[in-house]
């Protein structure tokens, strides 16, 4: 705002002053002048353009289904509460990246080679039925997640200037790489979440196959007797 003040009370004063000085006089350099006058107003418009809207997330009503797991999960109505407006962000700014990646082939090259948006809708169903877990999952909700948005965001902004200089074209390149190590990163964060179940499947596994080769076992020795 104070741009647009700033600009408004130097341009508008010197483009009509000059603009007279322009009429009276056959020197080119006043029509330049007013040109650069003229500018400055342009400046201080373009300045005064609204900032991009970031959706807000909806909390949907909470069914008595839904409440109840949350209960046998272990979880205060407080905690309740924090759990179901961090998932409702979550679920928006998953939303947006999906749009930001539909919109441009570059980053839909890099959600395939990581498969970020995959890992980051499987995390969200994973957190929602061990909501207890929450925590487990702090890096992805309040750092990777919020920064690959918000990388993505400026990534479609500045691809989609229709003349592009040099310094244009390395701050796209630098930021595709941010973003792919970004998309790396949550990748890694849904793994992550997923170890213990791996690790309990492998128990089970191991399991399963002593009591094959038990049975096994006992099997061959009832057929020699």
């Amino acid at each position: 705002m104070k741009k647009v003040v700033l600009y408004s009370i130097v341009g508008v004063p010197i483009a009509l002053l000059l603009w007279d000085m322009l009429r009276y006089s056959n020197n080119s350099l006043p029509f330049i002048l007013v040109i650069g006058g003229v500018l400055l107003v342009i400046l201080g418009l373009k300045g005064s353009a609204p900032k991009k809207v970031v959706p807000k997330s909806v909390v949907p009503l909470l069914s008595k289904e839904k409440e109840q797991h949350y209960l046998d999960s272990g979880m205060s109505t407080s905690e309740i509460d924090f759990f179901r407006d961090t998932m409702s962000q979550t679920k928006v700014q998953i939303q947006q990246l999906q749009d930001n990646i539909n919109k441009s082939a570059k980053l839909k090259a890099i959600d395939l080679r990581h498969d970020t948006l995959r890992a980051s809708k499987a995390l969200f169903k994973e957190l929602v039925k061990e909501p207890q877990k929450l925590h487990c999952a702090n890096h992805f909700l309040y750092t990777h997640l919020p920064n690959m948005v918000e990388l993505t965001d400026k990534f479609i902004e500045i691809n989609s200037h229709e003349i592009k200089s040099k310094e244009t074209y390395e701050k796209i390149e630098e930021s595709s790489q941010i973003i792919d190590q970004m998309a790396s990163l949550i990748a890694q964060d849904y793994q992550q979440f997923v170890a213990d179940d791996l690790e309990d499947m492998d128990i089970e596994l191991s399991i399963a196959k002593q009591s094959l080769k038990r049975d096994n076992i006992n099997s061959t020795t009832v057929e020699k007797v």
